[in-house]
Formats: C-alpha cells, structure tokens, sequence
C-alpha cells in the first residue's frame, strides 16, 4: 500500500513534545540497524534450514504455463458517529476487481459493494456488532464474484473472532442492531464455510493479511530466539520468486466457544472452526520491491499444483505494480472503504440540513442534537 505522510506532521503538536520526540530517533535507529544487520548474519543459515525442510522453493519450479486468471478483492469498514443523544451507525463491504487479463473481458465493470445504515441509542455493544455485521458483508459479497480467484483482506480467522465477541455482547445490543446481525448471521457462515473448504476447482478464496504476529517458522522450524514474526523474518530472507510453504497454520491455543449461538447456527460455527484448524499458509515473494505476503488457503488449493500455480500466477500479476505493497485490488479496495468514515460526516451534515427545513425548535439544539462529539471506525 503506498504510504501517504502529511507535509506538516507536527504542525499540531507543542515544540517541546516534538524536539523530544525527534532526540530520541538515534537511538531508535540504531537499535533496529543492529537487529537488521542480526539478520543478515544468520540469512545463510536460515535458508539452509528451510531448504533441508523442503519448505524453500521457487515460483518456476510451481507455476504451469499462463491461464491468465481474473480476481478481485474483498474489503469492509465500518464507523460510528457519536451524537448527543444516539449514533448513526454504518457498514459496508467493497468488491474490486483486479488488474484484467489481456485475454478476458471485465466480469464486474463496476465495484460491486453491500452496505447499512441505521441511528440507534448509545450503547457500549455497538462496536462489537457493527464489525461483526460488516464482516457478515464481506463474507456473502465473496462469494458471490465470479472470478478465479477472490482475495480477502486481512486473516480467516478474523472472521470468527469478531462474530465471537459480537454473540457474547449481543443482548445487551440495541435492538436493530440485534435484528440485522440475526439477519445477516446465517448465510454469513455458509459463505465462510464455502471460501475456506475452496472446493470449487475453477475458484480460489485466499486470505492476504498486512499485520500478523504469528512465529511458527521462526520458533518451531528455525528454533530462534527472535521476536520477528514469520512474514517479517521471510522479507529479508527471500529472494524475488520464491516461497515457502505450504505448512499447516498454527493451531489456536483454545477453540473459540460461543455459549449460545443464534439462530441454531451451532453446526456451522463447528464446521467453521474444524476447517480454520486445516488452513495451510503460503510466504510469498513475487518481487524484489515488495515484501514476503502471507497466503492463507485450504489444503484443497495448497496440496494441488494446479491450482496453487493458479494462485501464484495472480499474486505475480497484481503485484507487477511498483509502489503497492500489497495485490493491487486489494490496496484498491482499502482505498476504497477508508473513505467511509469521510462519508458518514457528510451524510450527517446533509441530515441536519433536511431536518432544519421543518424544525419548529431552536436551531441550537438541532445543532446539539447532531453535532459529531466523536467518530470511530474500523476495518
């Protein structure tokens, strides 16, 4: 994802908090130089390891001659503006598609997207339950693409943890909030369920994360004592081409237990959950100017060559592009539903606008009522 910086950073900052801040950058530096240049000592060693594990390998000896795949990209974001009395609430997912192949035509011309919009009283419940509804959007909008190949944003068990902390703070969520996740609930898990069993043979569901902290290769294969994280660890030690994987993902440290699941949907969190425990992991580097991506997928895709070359193919082709640190839909598609939380300001301020035509009030307290005290979002 290009990286956007303010040419004033500081400009709102006192000048004593910021030259204190700024005499602290040398240390800083120096402490990750010393880390990095750690690494670069042991990159021998540790692609020696991975080689005798027959888990370093490069794209050419995989990838199949081109079937010129087509993809697009998932992504959701939510936000809250907090008004005097109540809060309007919205959600809503995007679906982008990728880079288009010299040999097809576009399946979806236009960003396809789902979305929600309510005002409910304050309650401290309300984040829970958006996300989870946002992600209830992501999840039906996947698999409805056509395409070869649906890139997520973010990891499969995002998914499952967010509905989690959304079932077990649902009664005390307001009302239309309850209706609308109960509604959404359902044909949610039977998509999930579909994008991470990928058994369709002419279609792949990866999940492409940008933060993850997890240290299988680092402290079970490599046995180092190192607080890099796998995807970190993999930028500096792969070259441009290569892999590693595929290896089983790293089991939860407990099963993710729901105490009354709506909606008898009790069979298909278990379903869910058994598939999550499958999952194989792919470290990818297609480029020097990109660094290694994290591939979640069904053993289904990662056991198959002919399918894992599929995917490796369009990981390649949507990130032929310099400056995206990420497959192009997918930094399009964040682009995207970042601008949501600009948008919902603006509806507000369009509201108020309608509603002071037949306020019969003082316009103060149609001011008080709808000012924004506080906005929050997420992804």
């Amino acid at each position: 994802m290009v990286e956007i910086i303010s040419e004033n950073p500081f400009n709102e900052l006192p000048e004593a908090l910021v030259v204190d801040m700024l005499s602290k950058c040398d240390e800083i530096g120096l402490k990750l130089s010393n880390s990095f240049q750690n690494l670069y000592k042991i990159k021998p060693d540790i692609r020696k390891k991975l080689k005798e594990e027959n888990l370093l390998k490069k794209d050419s000896d995989i990838m199949l001659p081109p079937s010129y795949p087509t993809c697009c990209a998932v992504d959701g974001s939510f936000s809250i503006e907090k008004l005097l009395s109540t809060d309007i609430v919205a959600s809503a997912s995007v679906a982008v598609e990728g880079l288009a192949p010299p040999t097809e035509v576009r399946h979806w011309p236009k960003p396809r997207h789902d979305s929600s919009l309510l005002t409910i009283t304050h309650n401290s419940a309300t984040n829970y339950i958006t996300r989870a509804i946002m992600m209830c959007m992501e999840l039906t909008l996947a698999v409805k693409a056509p395409h070869n190949l649906i890139y997520f944003d973010g990891s499969y068990i995002t998914p499952i943890a967010t509905i989690y902390q959304a079932i077990n703070r649902l009664e005390e969520a307001p009302e239309e909030l309850k209706i609308l996740f109960n509604k959404r609930l359902k044909m949610a898990l039977a998509a999930y369920i579909k994008i991470l069993s990928s058994k369709k043979t002419d279609q792949i569901y990866a999940a492409v994360p940008k933060y993850t902290t997890r240290q299988v290769i680092t402290h079970k294969i490599l046995n180092l004592n190192s607080n890099y994280e796998d995807r970190g660890l993999l930028s500096f030690v792969l070259k441009p081409g290569e892999l590693v994987g595929p290896l089983n993902v790293q089991k939860f440290a407990y099963r993710w237990y729901i105490e009354k699941p709506p909606l008898k949907s009790e069979p298909f969190i278990k379903k869910i959950i058994d598939y999550l425990d499958e999952l194989c992991i792919i470290y990818y580097r297609p480029f020097d100017h990109i660094p290694a991506l994290r591939l979640e997928v069904s053993p289904s895709v990662a056991n198959n060559k002919n399918r894992l070359s599929v995917l490796l193919e369009s990981v390649k082709s949507q990130c032929n592009v310099p400056g995206l640190m990420e497959p192009f839909p997918l930094y399009l598609a964040d682009r995207m539903v970042k601008h949501l939380r600009t948008a919902l300001p603006a509806i507000r301020k369009t509201t108020t606008q309608e509603m002071s035509q037949n306020w019969d009030g003082k316009y103060s307290d149609l001011y008080f009522a709808m000012h924004g005290y506080r906005t929050e979002w997420g992804k």
